[in-house]
């Protein structure tokens, strides 16, 4: 699997509230215009400007706080293509992989915002294609690169009836 796009840069403790802004928690029944307001706490750009295929490159603890099912479907929603960052809080990164949207550990100090990124997911490459250099990346386990491939944990259920962890 691999992923190019264009980066959106984002700092330290980017939470579920910067994600889905807790003024607008009565539109989690309308995820599609909730998506409308993604990440307009951390970027007010952010929505208008955001394209498929983007990707967001942000610091430590990307996703804390509460456990939003619905942060990690937003930013997929957006048009986001994959999340590098330096960690992510556990239940947004698990929330991630099961709606099948990328994240991906890897140090984010040399990615800038607006450089253009290929990440192969299988062997935890990042390629800064702007600068011309390599950016090693914690690899996603075999099990959780499945149900990537799978679309999310839904699909994957619909595809083998259950949930697979070998070939």
């Amino acid at each position: 699997m691999r992923i190019k796009g264009r980066v959106w840069k984002f700092g330290d403790n980017i939470s579920t509230d910067h994600i889905t802004p807790g003024r607008y928690f009565h539109l989690r029944s309308n995820i599609q215009e909730l998506a409308r307001h993604v990440m307009e706490d951390a970027d007010p750009e952010f929505p208008r400007k955001v394209k498929p295929g983007d990707i967001i490159a942000a610091g430590k603890n990307f996703g804390l706080g509460s456990s939003r099912e619905y942060a990690p479907r937003v930013i997929k929603i957006s048009g986001v293509s994959c999340i590098l960052a330096k960690s992510f809080a556990r239940i947004f990164y698990r929330n991630a992989i099961n709606i099948g949207l990328p994240v991906i550990t890897c140090d984010t100090d040399r990615i800038d915002e607006g450089d253009e990124v290929e990440i192969d997911v299988e062997k935890g490459i990042v390629r800064n294609l702007t600068k011309g250099e390599e950016i090693p990346a914690s690899p996603i386990p075999p099990f959780m690169l499945r149900i990537l491939e799978d679309g999310g944990i839904e699909e994957h259920i619909k595809k083998y009836g259950d949930f697979r962890l070998e070939e």
